[in-house]
């Protein structure tokens, strides 16, 4: 402990070589903490739109995707639920201002299908559809931004859509999915608005749906299912080439998978400094070789031995590298808590990346310092000693 104290004699030095250390470890563990909630959030919002699944849309818009296809895939033993779905950017008029949302139109089981946690009200029924009636059902973070409170119910607020724009009245409140990209991105991301499908059918002067939404059993293959659904629907409406069907679950994980690459990327940008921080240690090292001249001098004229001068500065450089990594771990740690709670996220420790990072930065320290340990063991203990 001694000799390490000498390594840190200067107070100021001290402070620059575990800062150089903490930060780039910091930087490391907080990068890697961003991509697992960028992962988590996308993860849980297309889990909540409940897309997770098989969809069915138009690659030819001459075709049709009506009812009868609706039908058509609902006849298939595997499907357990299928939904259609209209959909349209558009605007709300709200205190005379036009509010952006995503408009879509849906099914009175549509809860089956896509993640919808009634809060107040009720969901559409079977009157609704049937008259293409204009009732609508908002999100609660909508109500509160645009009403402030979420009791709303039986209020009425206009909504464009195609070629109409009317009055709708509120019968339900909602919560969608998780809102994780809501509250990180903002006012970037439209607050999603519920109108019956075939109201939306009517404004758009359109039979067809945008996409038709399918869940499937536990037991079925979704790849398979994919394109046994293809299959049917060109057989029935002797079309090739007319429509997409998405295996969803992949496309989420193709998703997953860049982001894992993004946040390795940016890691490894993170890790440069840490290549940064282990040349300050060397520096720091030859520093104290040259300040400990006479006392290395000193040892090697009463026995000591270049293997124990080597190991000795090695040491150092392990345990310089060690403090300043679980400085890093602690400010890693700290800040990403800070993150998680201003996001409303969980935050989970992983035990495995901090182990890696407490070693890959003992080795780097180690390393950087193999050429200060050798210059001091290769020192003469006569020369040594005349140094002042």
């Amino acid at each position: 402990m001694k000799s390490i104290r000498g390594s840190f004699s200067n107070f100021g030095r001290m402070i620059l070589t575990l800062s150089g250390i903490a930060v780039g470890v910091a930087a490391v563990l907080i990068t890697m903490n961003i991509g697992s909630f960028g992962k988590t959030a996308v993860n849980e919002e297309i889990d909540g739109l409940g897309i997770g699944e098989i969809s069915v849309s138009l690659k030819n818009y001459d075709a049709p995707l009506t009812q009868n296809e609706l039908e058509t895939i609902e006849s298939l033993s595997y499907v357990e639920s299928a939904m259609p779905l209209v959909f349209e950017t558009t605007n709300a008029a709200l205190n005379n201002k036009q509010v952006p949302i995503y408009l879509w139109g849906i099914d009175r089981n549509a809860d089956k299908t896509i993640s919808l946690s009634l809060l107040n009200g009720r969901f559409f029924n079977s009157g609704d559809i049937a008259a293409a009636s204009r009732v609508c059902i908002i999100d609660s973070k909508f109500a509160l931004e645009n009403y402030g409170t979420d009791n709303v119910l039986g209020k009425k607020m206009v909504i464009n859509n195609g070629e109409s724009s009317a009055k709708y009245e509120i019968i339900g409140i909602v919560k969608t999915g998780s809102g994780l990209l809501q509250n990180v991105m903002g006012g970037f991301i439209p607050d999603f608005v519920y109108i019956p499908y075939s109201t939306m059918q009517n404004n758009m002067l359109s039979n067809n749906f945008t996409q038709i939404v399918i869940k499937t059993d536990q037991r079925s293959d979704d790849e398979t299912a994919e394109k046994e659904i293809l299959k049917k629907i060109e057989r029935n409406t002797n079309l090739n080439d007319a429509y997409i069907v998405n295996n969803l679950s992949k496309q989420k994980q193709s998703l997953n998978n860049i982001l894992e690459i993004f946040s390795a990327v940016l890691s490894g940008i993170g890790a440069i400094s840490l290549i940064v921080a282990g040349m300050n240690i060397m520096n720091v090292m030859l520093v104290s070789v040259k300040e400990r001249t006479r006392e290395i001098g000193i040892k090697k004229s009463i026995g000591a031995t270049k293997g124990s001068i080597v190991f000795e500065f090695l040491a150092e450089s392990a345990v310089i590298s060690m403090l300043g990594c679980m400085i890093g771990l602690l400010l890693g740690n700290g800040i990403s808590l800070a993150l998680a709670a201003f996001f409303g996220l969980t935050l989970t420790f992983r035990i495995d990346i901090m182990i890696l990072l407490l070693g890959f930065t003992v080795l780097i320290g180690t390393v950087f310092g193999i050429y200060p340990a050798f210059k001091a063991a290769s020192l003469k203990p006569v020369e040594a000693l005349r140094y002042y």
